[in-house]
């Protein structure tokens, strides 16, 4: 899921749509995530330098 999507704002303006969140809640409640397996390593970088020379500037 993307950031994005459980970061934004919902404005309720009337009973239909606070029935709706409310059941995609209970409905989302309780159910597993998919477990993700990294193929791949990671590594912070926070030197400017380092920075530019992973991407050729």
């Amino acid at each position: 899921m993307a950031t994005k999507s459980f970061l934004k704002n919902i404005l309720i303006k009337n009973r239909a749509s606070a029935t709706a969140f409310i059941d995609a809640l209970e409905n989302a409640e309780g159910k597993n995530r998919k477990k993700v397996q990294f193929d791949k390593s990671v590594e912070t970088v926070k030197d400017k330098e380092q920075i530019k020379k992973i991407f050729g500037k």
